[in-house]
């Protein structure tokens, strides 16, 4: 009896790390991305574990904090991404749609990009 394991189990885990990962957004970050006159905080381990894309980049040029230029994406775009990245959906307007999901593609975002590992 003594050697027997026991499972302790978080009852609203998910629900208090999504939000607890929406509130970091300003802490603690470690990574910029900037695009057209606008810059975004973000962390290198929230954007690796939601795209692919961020994780080929950031692992293959190690920096403690990098800048990412992020060229020929709207600003607007950019924010709708984060916010989608943070919180799990970003309210856009309807004429921004096709852009959004056009970068969320490239950006192998998962959730949204036909990639094989959402």
């Amino acid at each position: 009896m003594a050697n027997e394991k026991l499972c302790l189990n978080w009852n609203d885990f998910r629900d208090v790390l999504k939000s607890s990962v929406g509130e970091l957004r300003d802490d603690f970050t470690d990574v910029t991305l900037v695009c057209e006159d606008q810059s975004v905080k973000a962390h290198k381990v929230i954007l690796s574990a939601c795209s692919p894309f961020f994780k080929r980049l950031l692992k293959s040029h190690p920096h403690p904090q990098p800048l990412i230029c992020m060229r020929g994406i709207k600003a607007t775009d950019l924010v709708a991404i984060v916010d989608f990245i943070y919180h799990g959906e970003a309210n856009i307007f309807q004429e921004q749609l096709e852009n959004f999901l056009a970068l969320a593609e490239e950006l192998e975002l998962k959730g949204l990009s036909g990639n094989s590992e959402e």
